[in-house]
């Protein structure tokens, strides 16, 4: 008897929103022997639903694919052979020049894998990370991850190991290490795919990281809007208890680590550490003062070891390889890869992954093709809600942590939004500080306070009323809030804000005819502008 053919469809959170789960119900009820195995999206968000059939050739990719082309897929001839003349067949997935040209280590299973699979994961290099870490003592696994050069991905770009290094030489008996998972800047989707598609990676980061500094509990923090990402990890966690590879001697070792889940509320504070802390004990989501710090004094005023889901996923692949091939690749003291999303106004959105150092230009115009709409790409915003908008003019700047800054950006989490011509700035820097507004913990007057009086003074320079003076008082309230405000909430906001003014000026005169054509031009923008 025949084998079945394997066919991978993703089924995480992107594919499901246009309709992979109706290709699956129709493969269910299809003729023939098909064994159908649901991943997670590789990225291409753009021809989602990706069908892939897998040949002696390799996966061979089809899409985007609607349940109307099932049956007349499965019926193509050669089908399990290799590429074939359908219309939507793509040719071998892993030779698309948008996963080809890739550097994937974060994202090495995510799409390829059973994200609940222990057979694939282990299959994939699973578990060879911990298992070396098991065999160290934990200051040299904090020192692999120190001289790996791994950087914070959730935005701030701190050191990993020089934490982890805090929180081990803390004495303490107690100590806790938690995921900040409460992904919630525009634009980025990243720790949603990577927990929807490759859970595990983050169970033996997290586990590493306990070993390494001598905690015995952690928390996964995921954002309640992420529902299938939370039903995903909590399987994950009950399958690795189940495996032995968390609670009570951790794959046979002395070492115990119990995990848990827990779901915030939905507020975008709670993506900052402090107040993600206070929201694990129960509490309102508030900024925390600093000094102290959570490595010394977190979660329940233990030492605790907060990163971002990118930071901890990324540590098995860097304890299974050395750290020296990983800190081989990057620019500068921005080492490795990092994951970049694409999104807004876009031809070609997802997920890239790559070394350090690839332009803006690249990921923008190379990768993502350009605007959906059609139109000329005006601005970028990188870096989420509160990063700098940047003109065309600065596409060649590279995707590193002190180029950036240097150019008064941040690269934050990685997240890029694209927008055509039609785009209006002024309008762009006065959601900066409305957004501020409505999410701000109320901690702090200059934040609490300044994005108010902020979005006051853009409506009276969009007015037309005393511009200069009112953009002179904009700079000055933007000057408050970043030396004044606790956290990078406050201190942030004022980034969009500038990089709009400094470069896009001509949208702040009322007078400006060429605000005026923009505004004209967005009356007949055509529909369907964003990737989906």
């Amino acid at each position: 008897m025949n084998e079945p053919v394997t066919i991978y469809l993703p089924q995480d959170t992107a594919a499901r929103s246009v309709g992979a789960d109706a290709v699956a119900q129709q493969l269910a009820g299809a003729p023939g022997q098909w064994r159908v195995v649901r991943t997670a999206s590789r990225g291409l968000l753009w021809l989602e639903p990706l069908l892939e059939v897998a040949t002696p050739a390799g996966r061979i990719g089809y899409g985007p694919v609607e349940p109307g082309d099932v049956d007349g897929l499965l019926a193509t001839t050669g089908l399990t052979d290799g590429p074939t003349d359908h219309p939507l067949c793509l040719g071998p997935v892993e030779q698309l020049p948008w996963l080809r040209d890739q550097r994937r280590v974060t994202f090495a299973r995510v799409g390829v894998v059973d994200p609940l699979s222990v057979g694939d994961f282990q299959a994939h290099g699973g578990l060879a990370g911990l298992r070396r870490a098991l065999e160290l003592a934990p200051a040299d696994v904090v020192a692999e991850v120190i001289d790996s050069g791994l950087r914070g991905r959730g935005g701030a770009g701190f050191p990993t190991g020089i934490k982890w290094r805090t929180v081990l030489e803390a004495q303490d008996p107690v100590k806790y290490i938690c995921c900040n998972a409460d992904e919630g800047d525009s634009g980025t989707f990243a720790d949603r795919m990577l927990l929807e598609g490759d859970p595990f990676s983050l169970i033996e980061g997290m586990t590493i990281g306990a070993h390494a500094t001598g905690a015995t509990e952690g928390y996964v923090y995921i954002r309640s809007e992420y529902p299938d990402a939370v039903a995903t990890v909590t399987s994950a966690i009950e399958i690795a208890y189940a495996h032995g590879w968390l609670g009570e001697r951790v794959l046979g070792s002395s070492l115990r680590f119990d995990l848990h889940v827990r779901v915030g509320a939905g507020a975008y504070i709670c993506g900052e550490e402090t107040s993600m802390l206070e929201s694990l004990e129960g509490k309102r989501g508030m900024v925390r003062t600093k000094p102290p710090i959570p490595a010394l004094q977190g979660l329940f005023g233990r030492p605790t070891v907060v990163n971002n889901v990118l930071s901890l996923a990324t540590v098995p692949a860097i304890l299974a390889g050395g750290a020296a091939p990983y800190a081989a690749r990057g620019t500068g003291r921005s080492r490795g890869t990092s994951v970049f999303q694409l999104g807004g106004n876009i031809a070609r959105g997802g997920i890239v992954e790559t070394d350090f150092g690839v332009t803006l230009r690249e990921l923008v115009e190379d990768y993502g093709a350009g605007t959906r709409s059609g139109r000329p790409v005006r601005a970028v915003q990188v870096g989420g809600p509160l990063g700098a908008y940047l003109p065309v003019e600065q596409f060649d700047l590279p995707m590193d942590y002190e180029a950036f800054a240097a150019a008064g950006a941040m690269l934050g989490h990685g997240g890029i939004v694209v927008f055509d011509d039609t785009v209006d700035m002024a309008r762009m820097a006065r959601f900066a500080f409305e957004f501020c507004a409505e999410e701000s913990c109320g901690k702090c007057t200059p934040c609490r306070i300044g994005a108010v009086r902020g979005v006051e003074v853009i409506d009276r320079i969009r007015a037309g009323e005393q511009r200069k003076r009112n953009l002179v008082l904009l700079e000055d309230l933007c000057e408050l809030m970043t030396d004044g405000s606790l956290c990078a909430m406050g201190g942030l906001t004022p980034m969009p804000v500038r990089s709009a003014v400094r470069h896009f000026g001509a949208d702040f005169d009322v007078q400006s005819a060429g605000s005026e054509a923009r505004a004209d031009a967005a009356l007949t923008r055509p529909e369907g502008e964003c990737t989906r």
